[in-house]
């Protein structure tokens, strides 16, 4: 499984930046590496939101949305 690095839209709106994938020291999971770039309080554009890690499988997955099954992340462009 890969993610690409690149800008990403969540399924619920907000735009992250992917910026590659990292191995777990003791586990050896994938996780995904990214940033928001958005303030996560207020939805306004803010590059010092930190850095985030989710596992990639959660983040490749599909989750219900209004009914409808989604990706959790859409890549929307190379950077």
């Amino acid at each position: 499984m890969k993610v690409i690095p690149g800008i990403y839209k969540h399924f619920k709106g907000g735009l992250y930046k992917v910026i590659d994938t990292v191995t777990h020291s003791e586990t050896e999971q994938t996780l995904v590496l990214y940033k928001p770039l958005y303030d996560r309080t207020s939805d306004k554009a803010n590059d010092d939101q930190g850095l985030w890690v989710r596992p990639i499988a959660m983040f490749k997955e599909t989750v219900e949305h209004e009914g409808h099954k989604v990706p959790r992340f859409v890549r929307v462009s190379a950077s």
